[in-house]
């Protein structure tokens, strides 16, 4: 028993019924919203209703895994394993956004200006992608650091300010996401700048150069690019810099407590410009998949809300990198069944509300704790435990 208990008391095990409890949510909105229950109801007919009802349960969620992981009905390989591809590729900017918000919240910080920092990065990776013409090869690789260092340094500035003025870095993040959208639509509505000239009255800018594109890794089947490399490299990074880095030790350090941080020697206005910049950075990996991939021009809406839905990939992901790689594709897989979804006769906002519900049992862990009957999680206080490593530094010093 007290082995279960243990297991019961884990963040993994509370995530997890998170999920399950959002799913059922789901399934009531389903349930009550499908066509044959309404029918039924209306004809009097209870078990007709009910029968309807959980058919257009199985029929949604069997569609959601058609669209998602694997379609059985397609014909030839290739299409049956389309969906987790497009998973992936859908996943690939969600989970570095949450990668990049995650690292904020472990500093104390709440970045909430991803979509700023995907459109400032994204700004700059256009120039180089579109208007710079360098070799194959070095040019991608240019536009890939030009759309980070320029989400990086946006991130900075928040930093900067908080550092130095005091201000709110949410205030600053939530200004900063205006100011990154409409400027980059100023570029791409003005003639001479990054507009494409045969857009016409559409604000658009020019698709990437060729030799600026992530490589396709099967061109002829899928849509997945090599941004997903960038992703696998941005979670490794992830989990070095805060498991094992000392950057990641002042970080984390920061977050627990600015004070002990302070009495400990440690800088608290450098870190926070430092870690702001690696949380951009890391948001720039998302804006470079998202946009270094395409063959066509894009919009401003081309952030497609990751900035935000980091958000719930980073509460998901409870600040641990392959939790956040999970949480990441779990979302990810949310937007690719969606279209087979709603061919099933299911409304697409009814993955939105699955994704609502699971962020709010994730950070209501007393509301999860009490529909399961979970026991309270046991474990020692990380910041006593690093309060204790850096005693035993001063100590041996």
């Amino acid at each position: 028993m007290t082995i279960l208990r243990e297991i019961l008391s884990t963040s993994g095990t509370r995530i997890a019924a998170a999920i399950i409890a959002g799913f059922v949510i789901g399934s009531l909105f389903i349930f009550f919203s499908a066509d044959d229950f309404i029918d039924g109801v209306a004809a009097g007919d209870a078990a007709a209703a009910v029968a309807g009802g959980l058919g257009a349960i199985a029929d949604g969620y069997a569609a959601l895994f058609r669209g998602s992981i694997v379609n059985l009905r397609a014909e030839g390989l290739a299409d049956i394993l389309k969906p987790i591809t497009e998973t992936i590729r859908f996943a690939g900017p969600l989970i570095a956004a949450g990668l990049g918000i995650s690292l904020g919240f472990r500093v104390g910080l709440f970045n909430i200006g991803g979509n700023g920092q995907m459109m400032f990065g994204i700004l700059w990776g256009t120039f180089v992608s579109t208007r710079m013409e360098l070799p194959i090869g070095l040019h991608v690789l240019v536009a890939v650091l030009a759309t980070i260092l320029g989400s990086a340094t946006l991130g900075a500035l928040v930093g900067f300010l908080k550092a130095r003025t005091g201000a709110h870095e949410v205030i600053l993040t939530i200004m900063l996401n205006y100011i990154s959208i409409y400027l980059f639509t100023w570029f791409i509505r003005t003639p001479g700048l990054l507009k494409d000239p045969e857009s016409g009255g559409t604000p658009k800018s020019n698709a990437p150069l060729e030799t600026a594109q992530l490589p396709a890794l099967f061109p002829e089947n899928y849509k997945l690019h090599a941004g997903f490399f960038l992703v696998v490299l941005a979670v490794w990074f992830y989990w070095w810099l805060m498991e094992r880095s000392t950057i990641g030790y002042r970080f984390r350090m920061v977050g627990y407590s600015p004070h002990a941080a302070r009495s400990a020697g440690i800088n608290v206005e450098r870190t926070y410009v430092a870690a702001m910049f690696a949380s951009a950075a890391l948001v720039g990996v998302g804006a470079a998949h998202q946009t270094l991939g395409l063959q066509a021009g894009y919009t401003e809406t081309i952030h497609a809300g990751i900035g935000f839905d980091g958000i719930t990939v980073a509460l998901l992901g409870g600040g641990n990198a392959i939790g956040i790689l999970l949480a990441g594709l779990l979302f990810g897989a949310f937007k690719a069944g969606s279209p087979q979804m709603q061919i099933a006769g299911v409304s697409p906002e009814v993955l939105g509300i699955v994704q609502g519900a699971i962020v709010l049992f994730v950070a209501a862990p007393p509301l999860i704790r009490a529909i399961f009957r979970l026991p309270a999680l046991r474990e020692t206080p990380a910041l006593d435990r690093l309060r204790a490593r850096v005693l035993k530094k001063e100590v041996t010093k």
